[in-house]
Order: C-alpha cells, then structure tokens, then sequence
C-alpha cells in the first residue's frame, strides 16, 4: 500500500514515525510538508500544492490547519488516491463541518473518507464522531490500515496468584504509538491499578488530542482518548481485579 501522509508539526512527525517504525514493510509512506499559514477562504487550492505528489491509495491527514483538509480533494486528484483518513483531533485543525463536507466531496470523487473522533476511535469498520455516534464504512485501503492502527486492542497475560501484569502485546496500535508506551509501562502493575496505570501513562506519553472542551462529547479529546484506552486496559484485566464489598454497619440507636 502507498501512502501519503501530510504533515506540518510534531503531531504529524510522531504519527508517520510510529507508522514506519511499526506498520508492514510493504507499506511505502511519503510525506508532504504543509505550508504553516492559509488565508481565512481558498480560492485557488493550485496556489498551496506543490506542482506533483507522489502517486498514493491512501491519504492521511495529519495536518493541524483547516486549510490543510481543504486541499485534500485536490491532493487525491493528484495522487489517484482512492481512501482518506482524516482525523479530527483538534476541532480547530479539522471542525465538525468541515469533516462532513469533506466526506461529501470525497464520496462524490468515489473516494472513501474516515474522520475518526478522535484517531484512536478508528476500528476496521467504523469510526467515533460523538459520544453515541459511530459511522461504518466500506473501503479495503482504510481496513487495512487500521489493522494495525486505530482504537488499541492489547494482549495483557497477569500471574494468577499475584493478580500482576507479567506481559502487554499490542494487537492494534494507537497512530501515535501510545498504546505501544502503555503497554510497555504495565509490567509489573497490579490489576486492581492497571486502569488508573495506563490513564497516567496515556497522559506521560503525551497524548497531543486537544486540551480544549469539546462539545460532542462534553470532555476534552484527550481525555476521550485516555479513556478509550483506560477501557480496553480494563476489561483486559477484569477477571484478575479484586472485588470488594462494603457491609453497611448497623444504625445506632
């Protein structure tokens, strides 16, 4: 698989970096720096893009400007893209609206479009928007893909009679390369503290969602993502957790 990745800061850098550390050695990934300043309307999208781009089948977007995910239709024009992934973890980078539109126009370029909220929502058949709101698609370049990279899924092993992490294999990797820090820092850890573990851990790497509120969810997306993961860790180690139980005392009289 051919992919593009368009970057333009460190958000961007430590995605494509995790990907070739960590993707299948079939996969050949380019970059394209981004320009660092758009103005408020596009009305010549020719004047921002280089005059060629390597041919690709997938597109992703790790661009942190609205101008930036403007230019994809022309970008998959250009490099006969047939997939996008374009996600929103900043609202100011890629705004609600903006993510619909730009899936309306790929559609109608026959491009599939992924606009994951946040990136680690992306399973291999769907995708969060809102806190309740999941969106399927249909598009091999973008299952394919998040195969291995998208919502974490690990393989957590715990010593039956000391309830301790003893291994953490990552099955599917965050984009970011988080999940892969987390389940790195959870050997040793008991069960009962995996889940508030992996939150800080999410937290240390950092995560770089935005700090800002955001109202589908009605939480900062770094927390949704810390969440997600918190989850996944969880239900890993839930048969291993000691259950307490508090007997209510008696009233006196």
């Amino acid at each position: 698989m051919n992919i593009l990745a368009i970057v333009s800061g460190e958000y961007g850098k430590r995605h494509v970096r995790n990907i070739r550390e960590h993707g299948p050695a079939s996969w050949h990934i380019e970059t394209w720096q981004a320009p660092a300043a758009f103005p408020l309307v596009i009305d010549y999208p020719e004047d921002f893009l280089p005059e060629d781009l390597p041919q690709a089948d997938l597109i992703l977007n790790f661009g942190e400007h609205k101008g930036i995910a403007e230019l994809i239709p022309d970008m998959a024009k250009m490099t006969g893209a047939q997939a996008v992934i374009a996600p929103v973890d900043n609202e100011a980078w890629l705004p609600r609206g903006l993510a619909r539109q730009l899936r309306g126009w790929l559609e109608r370029m026959g491009v599939a479009c992924a606009t994951p909220k946040p990136l680690c929502s992306l399973t291999e058949h769907d995708f969060g928007v809102t806190r309740r709101e999941r969106i399927t698609y249909e598009s091999p370049l973008i299952t394919e893909f998040a195969r291995y990279f998208g919502q974490p899924e690990l393989e957590i092993e715990v010593d039956p009679e000391t309830r301790v992490i003893t291994a953490a294999r990552v099955k599917r990797d965050t984009v970011c390369g988080c999940a892969r820090f987390v389940a790195e820092g959870l050997i040793g850890v008991s069960a009962d503290d995996a889940e508030e573990k992996a939150g800080l851990l999410h937290h240390h790497y950092p995560c770089l969602a935005s700090m800002g509120k955001d109202i589908d969810f009605n939480d900062t997306l770094m927390h949704v993502s810390g969440n997600i993961l918190k989850d996944e860790v969880g239900a890993r180690v839930k048969p291993f957790k000691r259950v307490r139980y508090i007997a209510p005392g008696t009233r006196s009289e």
